[in-house]
């Protein structure tokens, strides 16, 4: 039997250029101002990427795709409380420039759809759904110059 799966979509503005708004999501020096003080990545195909975006909620990931400044894809290696499966939980971070606008979108997919999941899903979800608001404030002030390096 094939295990199902789900994920989430999560789309948002962002007033800065694209190599901007990368740079907020790809330097440790920012990712830690708006994600968590603990986050670390190492910023590159192969690298990794680590962050606690809510309280107990560690998400440890290898980066797959890194194509400044339009995708980054994060493939998170399993929680430890959960069963492994065969599959993968995946963040398809995709950017788009459109005029002034930095169109951010996380496409999130490979939860089981398993009921010892659903708790994780919900947390995932809410965390992405809660960060990107974050990004959205560090992205834009690095933008105007207000944000010292």
């Amino acid at each position: 039997m094939t295990l199902k799966t789900r994920g989430y979509a999560h789309r948002v503005d962002i007033r800065a250029a694209a190599a901007t708004v990368w740079s907020a999501l790809t330097e440790e020096v920012h990712l830690v101002r708006w994600m968590n003080p603990d986050a670390k990545i190492r910023a590159r195909a192969g690298g990794s990427f680590y962050a606690m975006p809510a309280p107990g909620l560690a998400r440890d990931a290898l980066i797959d795709v890194f194509d400044v400044p339009r995708r980054l894809r994060l493939i998170y290696l399993p929680p430890a409380d959960l069963e492994a499966f065969d599959g993968a939980v995946v963040d398809d971070i995709l950017l788009e420039q459109a005029g002034d606008i930095t169109i951010v979108r996380v496409l999130g997919s490979g939860i089981p759809d398993l009921d010892e999941w659903d708790d994780y899903y919900r947390r995932v979800r809410m965390a992405q759904e809660r960060s990107l608001p974050r990004l959205k404030v560090m992205a834009e002030r690095l933008q105007a110059g207000r944000v010292a390096e």
